[in-house]
């Protein structure tokens, strides 16, 4: 990570999270060229991105949490130019590859789905970013870009659910030791929209009034979806609207791989009538990869983010190994590994055993966590 404290300028600080917007050249590239150029862009996350964090290695440094937001005014523009940018880019996608008989079926797919790598690897985690500030134009961002990929309702879930309930039945994203990925996405797709609906209910009750009443921000997620849906059919038709939907399942199939990967296994010690233990820093696997971390904003420093929500990225601070464990290598390959559940689970089910080991040595029977049973959800 960049150094915070020195003396240079600070575009110069944090220039190095820019990073992220060399996706913008290999889709373009990829819509004017096609063929073997469309490859690029899954490779370049999947495979380069991997091989630089085996390079260079992790960066295990903290910065000065206490670094005022007049300094980090260059990460924060990053965040904020990212929806203009990936509007131009999904939609003048739709527009070239319906308004031209010179791509093939498999190189419209690849495209598509490039672009929904994209959409996920950036603009998923940058909402994710915005979404935690209390600044309302940071907020109204993150629901432009969640609006994108279909998936306006993650921001209530994300804050009202997963984050007071992770580690518990009541969190729908959190991974069941055991459950693989090819269960888990179903069940997170099915479930989600409904966990939203409650949260946000039951906070409309507090205020005295019922779900339907209009500040309900599911409304405006469903809004702002029809927006973009309606643009991708007056640009591209029926077809517009099929590679619209191509591309924001991509981009949420990368979200909940993501998803899968931070907590798997973990749980939070039950303390008896419906109540756990406080959220701690081993509730989360961290990862310190340099390049992979500039990649995702420091999506990666997880345990942090979950001790200090509102804290910006570029101040998020990695934990010794044994305060949060540690993955072996930053998100990437192990989301890849993730789409191969036996794989995973001989991987992962001993580091899970192991993290039970070291933290809970006083618990002997886990079979009651092995599905988060109790207490039931609500």
């Amino acid at each position: 990570m960049t150094d915070l404290t020195a003396a240079a300028p600070a575009p110069l600080r944090a220039w190095p999270y820019w990073l992220t917007l060399t996706f913008v050249p290999l889709v373009i590239l990829a819509i004017a060229e096609g063929g073997w150029t469309i490859l690029l862009i899954p490779a370049y996350g999947w495979v380069l991105m991997p091989l630089l964090d085996t390079v260079a290695g992790k960066n295990l440094g903290n910065p000065d949490i206490n670094t005022p937001d007049s300094e980090l005014f260059w990460f924060r523009l990053l965040t904020w130019i990212w929806f203009p940018i990936e509007f131009c880019l999904v939609f003048g996608a739709i527009w070239a590859l319906t308004h031209s008989t010179g791509y093939s079926g498999w190189e419209t797919f690849g495209i598509m789905f490039g672009i929904g790598v994209t959409t996920g690897t950036v603009g998923i985690v940058y909402s994710h970013e915005l979404m935690h500030k209390s600044a309302k134009f940071e907020r109204n961002l993150g629901d432009l870009l969640l609006a994108m990929v279909l998936y306006g309702h993650f921001r209530t879930e994300h804050l009202l659910v997963h984050h007071p309930h992770v580690g518990t039945s009541r969190d729908t994203v959190t991974a069941r030791y055991n459950e693989g990925f090819l269960r888990y996405f179903p069940r997170v797709l099915r479930q989600g929209f409904g966990s939203a609906w409650r949260a946000e209910k039951a906070m409309l009750a507090r205020r005295g009034m019922g779900p339907w009443h209009p500040s309900n921000p599911i409304f405006k997620y469903l809004a702002l979806q029809a927006g973009v849906l309606a643009l991708a059919y007056w640009i591209g038709g029926w077809a517009g609207l099929g590679l619209f939907a191509l591309q924001a399942f991509i981009a949420v199939w990368q979200l909940e791989l993501t998803n899968y990967v931070e907590h798997y296994g973990l749980t939070r010690k039950y303390l008896g009538d419906g109540k756990y233990e406080p959220v701690r820093a081993h509730h989360s696997w961290d990862s310190a990869h340099r390049v992979s971390g500039l990649l995702l904003i420091n999506l990666q420093r997880h345990a942090d983010h979950h001790l200090h929500p509102m804290r910006r990225f570029p101040l998020l601070q990695i934990y010794d190994e044994a305060e949060a464990p540690h993955l072996p290598t930053g998100y990437p390959p192990m989301t890849s590994m993730a789409m191969i559940p036996p794989l995973w689970r001989r991987y992962f089910n001993p580091r899970v055993r192991d993290w039970r080991r070291r933290y809970y040595p006083e618990i002997t029977d886990w079979t009651p966590y092995k599905t988060l049973d109790f207490p039931p959800p609500e």
